[in-house]
């Protein structure tokens, strides 16, 4: 059976977008979480994780350390339907979560994921705001082509790429056009959205570098 090594469901987004892959597409896991910041993961990550981060997927003697390539390994050896079959359609996807990936820094800096917490308006400033608008645009963009409900008309892997996000713009109350909302509203009432959003309110870890805007319980 596949093993996936994650972090906190509060906390890490890395590790829900892989998590989110695996759950929604049917596939069996075993879910290995270790807690971020803790003597715990710093004793035991090395032991999955050559890079020293969360998640890895390990499927027998394959290890695969990165969110992009554990989605890609994970359509390519089960699921060839994650992506979109439409060949400019599937660029397009691809595109999308290279651009995830690697973008969106004022959003992620400013909007850490935090699922149990609501902290309406704080963190706003124009480099999220610009974000949050190239969001729209690129996601309104794929809608208007697909119909939704989700991003390439069914739950695919750019749609697990985005649940942070999504989970984000719930977490900070962004405003979001109707159309926006729904698609939001759509990831966030996956079976396996709602799954992890309840482990995650039952955990009671506190990552301080990751709550810039509360103080630890008890103080």
């Amino acid at each position: 059976m596949l093993r996936l090594v994650i972090g906190n469901k509060n906390y890490s987004s890395w590790s829900l977008r892989s998590w989110l892959l695996l759950v929604e597409a049917g596939i069996e896991f075993e879910e290995i979480r270790l807690p971020l910041s803790t003597p715990e993961f710093a004793a035991r990550i090395s032991t999955y994780s050559p890079s020293g981060r969360v998640p890895v997927l390990l499927d027998g003697p394959v290890t695969v350390w990165d969110t992009l390539a554990i989605t890609e390994y994970v359509a390519e050896r089960f699921d060839r339907t994650l992506w979109p079959m439409d060949a400019v359609d599937r660029a397009r996807a691809r595109s999308m979560c290279a651009e995830m990936h690697s973008g969106f820094s004022a959003l992620r800096g400013q909007w850490p994921m935090n699922v149990r917490a609501s902290l309406p308006g704080l963190g706003w400033n124009l480099a999220v705001e610009r974000d949050v608008d190239r969001l729209v645009r690129m996601w309104r963009e794929a809608l208007s082509s697909s119909g939704g409900p989700f991003l390439f008309g069914r739950f695919g892997a750019v749609d697990a790429y985005f649940a942070p996000v999504a989970a984000r713009f719930r977490t900070y109350a962004a405003a979001l056009p109707d159309d926006i909302g729904a698609y939001r509203d759509a990831i966030l009432d996956t079976a396996g959205m709602r799954a992890w959003t309840e482990a995650a309110c039952q955990e009671s870890e506190f990552v301080a570098e990751d709550e810039p805007y509360r103080r630890p319980p008890g103080t």
